[in-house]
């Protein structure tokens, strides 16, 4: 049995530890996760879904703030595990961990040398990619920068927004990984380098980008607003106030950027640099989030055509 250390964080990790535990050819001795974080308005203290995994499976759980130097590193460098299984797990791991195990790979959300780094579900959603993957690798100290072992993709439908995408990638990444991880650790597999002038990076969204640009075509709104939700939710302004948008459709239509084309009682659309998106969720300042036709009722009930969302 190969005794491994689980690394990771959200629920795309948690489904890939759900698929080790249930392997018989592995043994999780320890699992490291981020640190519990207050979320929400209301700050409410919230444990990591592979915490709640490990937790529910009885298996003792490390959250060092940092890796490197902490007294948790330490303590899993003496468990005497064979090797390092990550997956979104949200820190660098220092060389000296890595050196004091056997193996240690990595389940990355993207068809690698493309979308290194933190947000690559986002990015191919963002992009319009025809396609998002799973890439298991091995684990170097620079950012997804390791040897490919292999490799799954899956069409991106018109349907998909980021958390559909996370649910049915961490399901590629947990087969991929259980079917694929045995012949890699026999030597019949054999990883290849990635290639340099291929590479791009997916970095963290920053709130600038979450608003959203009307002088941009239909569809590059409407990708960006899917590949926002759930989070963290692309907006605009309305009436100089922040104006969440988390659903759009997009429509025929021709106007000025930004101005409202239609407004009936269910329906809102905007105009684009090309074509129109109809909006279909909504969450205008200091509201709750709800359908169009509920604000279009209420709060957006004095809202005209020819009004004008943005700067």
């Amino acid at each position: 049995m190969t005794k491994v250390i689980f690394m990771g964080t959200p629920a795309f990790a948690a489904t890939v530890l759900e698929g080790i535990l249930t392997d018989q050819r592995y043994e999780v001795l320890a699992v490291v996760t981020q640190p519990d974080r207050a979320v929400g308005r209301k700050k409410v203290i919230q444990m990591t879904p592979v915490k709640e995994v490990a937790l529910a499976h009885g298996l003792p759980v490390l959250q060092p703030e940092k890796m490197s130097g902490s007294q948790e590193m330490i303590d899993l460098m003496n468990l005497g595990a064979d090797g390092i299984v990550t997956a979104a797990f949200g820190q660098f791991l220092p060389t000296k961990l890595l050196d004091s195990v056997n193996f240690a790979v990595n389940v990355h959300a993207s068809l690698l040398p493309k979308y290194r780094g933190g947000a690559p579900i986002h990015y191919a959603l963002i992009n319009g990619d025809e396609r998002a993957g799973v890439t298991l690798m091995e684990m170097v100290k620079e950012m997804d920068a390791g040897d490919m072992i292999a490799s799954n993709s899956i069409v991106i439908e018109a349907t998909d927004n980021v958390g559909t995408l996370f649910e049915k990638l961490a399901i590629v990444g947990r087969d991929l990984l259980l079917e694929k991880l045995p012949d890699y650790l026999s030597g019949q597999l054999k990883p290849v380098p990635q290639d340099p002038e291929q590479v791009t990076f997916s970095p963290n969204i920053q709130p600038e980008e979450e608003r959203l640009d009307w002088n941009k075509s239909a569809r590059q709104i409407f990708n960006q607003v899917r590949g926002m939700y759930p989070w963290p939710v692309a907006h605009t302004l309305w009436k100089g106030e922040r104006f969440k948008v988390y659903e759009v459709a997009e429509v025929e239509g021709t106007g000025q950027p930004g101005q409202v084309l239609v407004r009936n009682k269910k329906e809102l659309v905007v105009a684009t640099s090309d074509g129109a998106v109809s909006l279909k969720t909504i969450q205008p300042a200091g509201k709750p989030k709800m359908s169009v036709a509920d604000f279009l009722n209420g709060a957006g009930r004095d809202l005209q055509v020819g009004e004008q969302f943005g700067e």
